[in-house]
């Protein structure tokens, strides 16, 4: 593993991009480190919040017609109009239109995510390192097929150089000043909307919304009746306090139980 310490150079709108990679509905069905449902709100969250910073984002897939089949479409819908550059290699940057891509872009910092995590966010991250350039890997925002691929995919990239963070982060360290007009939008990509609502109470209808969200995000379906009716006491009691209930209510809705 590299013992060399740079400088810190942060992240910012001017001097990086993304890279999403193979977030195919035939390789979706093999992650086991998240649920489809968690997988595919970080990576549409990722998406939605660079767009949102203005990153320049490119996307590809692999054998898209032949073995995995197309990006799953909620990350379609979430960049519309977007190219999506097929290729037949297993490290996207070995594809010569995803590289000019890259290239184009003139970013020196890249941020990858991709599943497989050890193949497709690692195999392109480690190859930028080698061609000077800053590698980032959203762990969050990719997936793989067991704890050991997970594991050895992450020791890999640490030992060549690619910084590994979660999607959120990299985010809140582009936007860098809350002050910013584009604050409102990341945070509500990042499912951190409650940021913007200090000044008031959340509404029962915005508090459900987020809580709705959460429980998705986890378990990958709607909560049930009886979810809804714990979750409704609680911003009873929360707004009867005095309490904006909503940042409260997202950390508390794996508590409240039943099916």
């Amino acid at each position: 593993m590299t013992n060399q310490i740079r400088p810190y150079e942060p992240l910012t709108s001017q001097n990086a991009a993304l890279v999403l990679v193979d977030h195919q509905v035939g390789l979706m069905t093999g992650v086991r480190d998240y649920s489809t449902g968690e997988l595919k709100h970080n990576v549409v969250a990722l998406a939605k919040a660079a767009k949102s910073l203005k990153l320049p984002i490119i996307v590809t897939t692999t054998a898209r017609d032949s073995m995995w089949g197309p990006t799953f479409p909620e990350l379609v819908e979430a960049l519309p109009g977007i190219e999506i550059i097929d290729r037949s290699s297993v490290n996207a940057f070995d594809d010569a239109r995803v590289a000019r891509a890259i290239e184009a872009t003139g970013r020196k910092k890249l941020i990858f995510a991709g599943i497989s995590l050890e193949v497709c966010a690692a195999f392109p991250a480690i190859t930028a390192v080698g061609k000077g350039l800053d590698a980032y890997v959203a762990v969050d925002a990719s997936g793989t097929f067991s704890e050991t691929k997970r594991q050895v995919g992450l020791l890999r990239m640490l030992q060549a150089g690619v910084i590994v963070s979660d999607y959120a982060t990299l985010m809140v360290e582009i936007l860098k000043d809350n002050a910013r007009p584009e604050a409102g939008e990341v945070y509500g990509a990042i499912d951190m909307a409650w940021a913007n609502l200090s000044a008031r109470s959340p509404t029962p209808t915005e508090s459900n919304r987020l809580v709705e969200k959460a429980f998705l995000q986890t378990h990958g379906r709607a909560p049930s009746a009886s979810i809804w009716s714990r979750s409704a006491a609680h911003f009873s009691r929360a707004s009867s306090a005095g309490h904006s209930s909503c940042p409260h209510g997202v950390r508390r809705y794996s508590t409240f139980g039943g099916t």
